[in-house]
């Protein structure tokens, strides 16, 4: 019985390797498509590429940047662009992100589907004023025990014009948990004044491709390759009151626009709930309490779920929506904005808009 056991393992296993080895082979030969054209916008830029490989990563290495907070990996949906010709069908890994009216528009994910033949393709016009930029490492702060803030001085370009709110994506070079250069996206915490630095908040996610190369690998001193800006999170222009709310390192785009706002001497009323599980979570409460003397009309309210008895809490305590229920009791003309998990974002909307605030208004930076 056992020889017999044996026997069948080693069958499965020969088979197996078999089988990789034709995956191997097929990829060579089959998979190799040659040189493909792709068309943009009508043929506003004709790209000659190598065939084979995602059409997010082709248009990279074409110095055309997409959004991907993923960086490629299918889970963030944020890589679309219309395909007009030369798609084929969409594939299974598509579908989730795409909606029934994007699969009738043509739209795919361009980290997903390879580019296997010339295609001709739509995508916005402010993609080709995404610049990809050289910077170093000015300074690395610890700002609690797994986040840490890095401070990029730009060199090439020197400057990068930017709203308040937006993100970039920084490239992480080969090293042990990747075999090539992977992008991830970072929101800024910076102000838009200083056109000559970008300032990131990244919270260490155990085995994180990114966050593990920062937290463990980064030096001051050290080049990094960025692109942007992406994104539409940004305060939108109108005098409502605006109540803001972040847990961790979604902190950095709340940040810049309370920044932004105190140097334009806004007089827009502003409420920045912050969620943290204990005292040890929290950081950049100076900053805070400084904007609070500084500006026209604002509150900071940090609030932890979860405080330890060494905290010697005060504050708000409890979750962060049950935090937001309870100062706020007439959202009807307020306008929100929120950056975190998508479980927390959805948390955040279902309180505000049964505290008043028409969902229309409320804008959102989900982590991917």
């Amino acid at each position: 019985m056992l020889t017999s056991l044996l026997v069948s393992v080693g069958i499965i296993s020969a088979v197996a390797v078999f089988l990789a080895l034709l995956m191997v082979i097929a990829d060579a030969t089959i998979g190799n498509y040659g040189e493909v054209m792709i068309s943009v916008n009508e043929g506003a830029r004709e790209l000659q590429v190598a065939g084979g490989q995602p059409l997010l990563k082709a248009l990279t290495e074409e110095g055309i940047f997409i959004p991907s907070a993923c960086g490629g990996r299918g889970s963030c949906g944020l890589c679309k662009v219309k395909v007009v010709e030369g798609g084929g069908q969409i594939l299974p890994t598509e579908l989730p992100w795409l909606s029934e009216d994007e699969k009738r528009e043509n739209i795919r994910l361009s980290c997903q589907f390879k580019v296997k033949n010339d295609l001709s393709i739509q995508i916005p016009e402010e993609l080709f004023l995404v610049r990809q930029f050289t910077t170093t490492v000015e300074s690395i702060r610890d700002l609690t025990h797994d986040i840490k803030e890095v401070r990029l001085k730009l060199v090439d370009p020197p400057e990068i014009e930017m709203t308040a709110g937006q993100f970039i994506q920084f490239q992480v070079p080969a090293y042990e948990l990747t075999d090539e250069a992977v992008y991830r996206a970072y929101s800024m915490a910076s102000v838009p004044s200083d056109s000559r630095h970008i300032e990131l908040e990244i919270r260490l996610v155990p085995n994180g491709v990114c966050t593990t190369y920062v937290h463990k690998y980064l030096k001051e001193g050290d080049e990094v390759l960025v692109n942007g800006p992406y994104g539409d999170f940004y305060l939108q222009d109108t005098d409502r009151e605006i109540i803001c709310i972040a847990g961790g390192s979604g902190m950095a785009p709340i940040k810049s626009i309370l920044l932004n706002m105190n140097e334009r001497k806004s007089t827009r009323k502003a409420t920045y709930f912050f969620g943290a599980r204990s005292a040890r979570d929290l950081f950049l409460l100076d900053e805070m309490q400084e904007l609070e003397k500084s500006m026209h009309d604002f509150t900071f309210v940090p609030a932890l779920s979860e405080p330890e008895e060494q905290d010697n809490w005060k504050g708000e305590t409890g979750l962060i929506t049950d935090v937001v229920a309870k100062h706020v009791k007439n959202g009807a003309e307020c306008e929100a904005y929120l950056c975190g998990s998508p479980g927390m974002i959805d948390a955040c909307i279902k309180v505000l808009t049964e505290c008043g605030v028409p969902e229309e208004r409320i804008y959102y930076d989900k982590f991917a």
